[in-house]
């Protein structure tokens, strides 16, 4: 699998182990789309992307690659989606998607069962379905583009917030919504990771900001008032990251807990230079977008089946294979800090 210098051009880049998937065992055949249905043309391509929910800057990004990636395949493209992050917000847009036709349909789910319906009835019509981000059941998509190991996420965020509270003391975690696969599978991975690694780190509580930036913001002033003793705060979701951040930068509480997770250099720019933040992690997700883009492109188009071992160009990003269960995987994850962040735009 290739990757862009651009993602990689980064000293302090974090290589992180990349033999697990999210996903768990999979029908690889498909139940609709492309699979059985007739494949589009590559002059009649149609995409739609459905992130979480709109307005959110993680998937502003994604959007970007997206669109780049539809219009270099020649495809026309649509961004649709709820404000708020939640499965019924969805729906509708999934059942438009198969009304209209649409080729493809690239989506990343707030619930891996709610919305699964929905998708096998899009299937069902003839639209190629690609979870990317978060992903469904297996038997609900054809392929899920997994930006990270979950191993990996677990052990890069584990060992920053060990890094910068001397590998002791309580922990929190602020997360996205209860129900959002990704969020809770790296979360219980990364519990599992810290338990066995650093055993002077206590996890104490996780609680849900619902990727939104004044919930997260509320529940970080929560956390530090009921723990008066919280050591440092853990955030895989670029909202509440940004959140908590923005919080602890006016508080008594900066440079006293320590804060990382996932973010984009854009949000916690700032946050990194005035000492909030030493360090946190994440991947491109512009060329998280471009690759699930590329993906469905070449599903829909009958160019793969989405079988384990098909290959498929991504345009600049190189060649991939389908892994298991349907996955591809985009690659690791690295960290950002005072050394690189101005390298990056995203």
């Amino acid at each position: 699998m290739k990757f862009t210098l651009s993602r990689v051009a980064a000293g302090a880049a974090v290589s992180v182990i990349a033999a697990l998937t999210l996903a768990g065992c999979a029908d690889t055949s498909t139940s609709g789309g492309s699979g059985s249905g007739e494949a589009a043309s590559s002059d009649d391509l149609s995409i739609t992307l459905l992130p979480k929910n709109l307005g959110n800057p993680y998937f502003d990004a994604s959007e970007i690659g997206a669109s780049a990636a539809a219009e270099a395949l020649g495809a026309e493209f649509e961004q649709v989606g709820p404000t708020e992050a939640t499965p019924d917000g969805q729906v509708s847009y999934i059942n438009t998607a198969a009304q209209q036709g649409r080729s493809a349909l690239v989506v990343s789910a707030n619930d891996p069962n709610a919305i699964c319906d929905a998708l096998n009835e899009a299937r069902d019509n003839g639209v190629t379905v690609v979870t990317f981000d978060s992903d469904t059941n297996p038997d609900c998509r054809d392929l899920f583009i997994n930006q990270a190991d979950t191993a990996g996420i677990a052990k890069v965020q584990g060992d920053l917030i060990a890094e910068q509270i001397g590998e002791e003391g309580e922990v929190a975690i602020l997360s996205a919504s209860a129900n959002a696969t990704n969020q809770n599978t790296w979360n219980e991975a990364f519990i599992e990771y810290v338990n066995e690694t650093y055993p002077d780190i206590e996890i104490i509580d996780t609680v849900y900001g619902d990727d939104e930036d004044q919930k997260s913001f509320d529940q970080t002033a929560a956390l530090l008032q009921s723990n008066p003793d919280l050591a440092g705060i853990v955030s895989p979701t670029t909202v509440g990251i940004a959140a908590a951040a923005r919080y602890l930068s006016d508080s008594d509480a900066k440079g006293e807990v320590a804060l990382t997770g996932l973010g984009t250099p854009n949000q916690m720019r700032e946050f990194i230079e005035d000492g909030t933040v030493e360090a946190f992690a994440l991947w491109n997700p512009e060329d998280l977008g471009t690759l699930a883009t590329y993906a469905a492109a070449a599903v829909a188009t009958g160019e793969i089946e989405g079988a384990e071992g098909d290959t498929f160009s991504a345009g600049d990003l190189g060649e991939f294979t389908v892994g298991a269960d349907g996955v591809v995987l985009l690659g690791d994850p690295f960290v950002f800090d005072a050394d690189n962040i101005d390298e990056f735009q995203f």
